[in-house]
């Protein structure tokens, strides 16, 4: 039994692999990478130069992979960053006691029909607790991160620095499952809207560099406004929403008030033609949410 179980999952190392995705091992049963810590580094093989993290040592070679899942019944880790993916989680609600809370599939669903789209029939997997993966190319030369809310309740992402479970792979809670869709379609445009970074403000104690700062938020205002103005149709409220998101950290550092970003935002939103209450709704969730996560300039993380 252990070895049809050992065998199973290294096909399911060797399928990815195929699909150009960068696999390594996770403890057997679990979610944890199999491979040593920094600490225990032997500084032989793969590390000789140096101790290499999972995401460097995740692999495509066969013959590779064949060698590490003969050794035991490993999970199988896919290296988000590496294999050029970003993979969309879509959780189940935290309190299960309630039928009417929103998942995270309910949220994305939403978002999309915001946006003007179906939710893209992409490869993707049924996660051990029931959530959903929707996996997505990244685009080229975007070096994108990891989130957590960003997008939306129950909703994070999976990129540089961050690696799903492939289906296939069993823990305690359920098995990993491919649900439909046999290729990765390319990342939304109203979604990497979202997830590429804004620009920083430059920062620093002086006076003179606060005014510079404020200088900045001005700039970023009348961009941001502009940005929302011309959107396209279907991008209008993912438009709007990074926009609020960018802005509310000159909010949070005092550098522009809210109301002048409320305002410059809503007629603009108005302007690409989203209704009065879509703008408010949009604005007053991304404001609340990027003031909450901004700390105040000067303070220590």
């Amino acid at each position: 039994m252990t070895h049809d179980v050992r065998s199973a999952l290294l096909n399911a190392a060797l399928d990815a692999a195929e699909r150009g995705w960068h696999v390594f091992p996770l403890r057997p049963g679990t979610k944890r990478p199999a491979l040593h810590g920094e600490a225990s580094c032997p500084g032989t093989g793969p590390c000789a130069s140096g101790h290499l993290k999972w995401e460097q040592r995740a692999t495509t070679d066969p013959e590779r992979i064949r060698a590490a899942w003969s050794r035991a019944p490993f999970n199988v880790g896919i290296a988000c960053g590496p294999s050029g993916l970003v993979v969309v989680d879509l959780d189940m609600p935290k309190d299960k006691s309630s039928s009417d809370a929103p998942g995270g599939a309910e949220t994305f669903r939403a978002l999309c029909e915001r946006a003007g789209h179906a939710v893209p029939a992409t490869y993707r997997t049924r996660t051990a607790s029931g959530g959903t993966h929707l996996y997505f190319t990244a685009p080229a030369g975007a070096r994108l991160t990891n989130t957590a809310g960003t997008v939306g309740e129950l909703v994070d992402t999976r990129a540089w620095g961050g690696y799903v479970v492939a289906a296939g792979s069993t823990t305690p809670a359920g098995t990993y499952e491919a649900l439909c869709g046999s290729e990765a379609l390319a990342l939304p445009g109203w979604l990497l809207s979202i997830l590429r970074p804004a620009p920083k403000a430059p920062q620093g104690p002086s006076v003179a560099a606060t005014g510079q700062s404020r200088r900045y938020a001005d700039v970023a205002l009348t961009n941001e406004a502009r940005n929302v103005a011309s959107a396209p149709s279907g991008a209008r409220n993912a438009v709007l929403l990074r926009a609020a998101r960018a802005l509310g950290r000159f909010v949070a550092w005092g550098d522009i008030p809210r109301h002048v970003v409320e305002q410059a935002l809503q007629e603009a939103g108005e302007a690409a033609g989203l209704s009065a209450a879509e703008c408010r709704s949009t604005l007053r969730s991304a404001l609340n949410w990027s003031i909450r996560h901004n700390h105040a300039r000067g303070r220590a993380a």
